[in-house]
């Protein structure tokens, strides 16, 4: 009655149903896997939001870069901000609209700067018209930020452009920024999120990034490959069956017939 399951077509569905049960299964894992990585990265950054604010020269130093376990952590710097060498980030999103981001090197007392992302404003009313900046406070300030690693085209899908009219980058690359400064920088840069004094007007801060999601979408998909697998094997044993019924029903009336002869 089950000859037929070595027929080709049903060698061919066998070996159909076989790889797709391990695919499914190594998608599932990789989906699992990418939902405790990104909840752990949400727990700390979490946590790294939550914790006290720490000097700066902590986490970072000069020329050096900012550790992957030390993104979004609060930190405070001092320092006079150079409005002479401040830049624009172009195509930065917020508020659903297409603006820039502000970057205005904050030097330090002892002559190092750090980039500090004062926050975002909207574009111009044309491709061609500059944005209006608020200008930075003058004289000694001292800054409450999140500490970002400096951008790459890697990091963030943006494409770094040649040719931008002066006084605009794609990227908040420190070293390719620092590379045009008559200072230092330290690694990476801070999204500004309190300054003292406070400034007469100032860029729409850049919200905290989304932690609520935690990679419960992987969490789902995850579960939905497995789910695939029981629905392949389901489906292939309700197929033997379908086909042995059929061949059951055409053979009964000669089987009958042969009894009764």
């Amino acid at each position: 009655m089950y000859r037929f399951l070595l027929t080709r077509r049903w060698i061919a569905l066998h070996i159909v149903v076989l790889l797709v049960i391990p695919a499914f299964a190594l998608l599932g894992r990789w989906q699992f896997g990418r939902f405790e990585e990104r909840s752990s990265s949400s727990d700390r950054i979490a946590a790294n939001l939550a914790a006290d604010p720490v000097p700066l020269t902590e986490l970072t130093s000069v020329g050096g870069t900012v550790r992957e376990q030390d993104k979004h952590r609060r930190v405070t710097v001092s320092g006079t901000f150079d409005a002479a060498h401040q830049l624009l980030v172009r195509r930065r999103t917020q508020n659903r609209a297409v603006g820039f981001y502000v970057l205005t090197p904050l030097v330090t007392g002892d002559g190092p700067a750090v980039l500090v992302n004062r926050g975002w404003v909207p574009a111009g009313a044309t491709a061609e018209a500059l944005p209006e900046v608020p200008a930075p406070a003058t004289g000694q300030v001292t800054v409450t930020g999140r500490l970002r690693p400096a951008e790459s085209e890697e990091s963030t899908g943006i494409r770094d452009l040649r040719g931008l009219p002066a006084g605009q980058v794609m990227l908040i690359d420190t070293a390719a920024i620092g590379a045009g400064l008559p200072y230092e920088l330290f690694g990476g840069y801070v999204e500004l999120t309190e300054q003292v004094p406070a400034a007469a007007a100032a860029p729409e801060p850049v919200p905290e990034p989304d932690t609520g999601e935690g990679g419960g979408l992987n969490l789902a998909y995850g579960v939905q490959w497995w789910l695939f697998i029981g629905v392949a094997i389901g489906g292939w044993v309700l197929l033997i069956r379908r086909e042995a019924a059929d061949l059951r029903a055409r053979t009964a009336p000669e089987i009958a017939e042969k009894a009764n002869a």
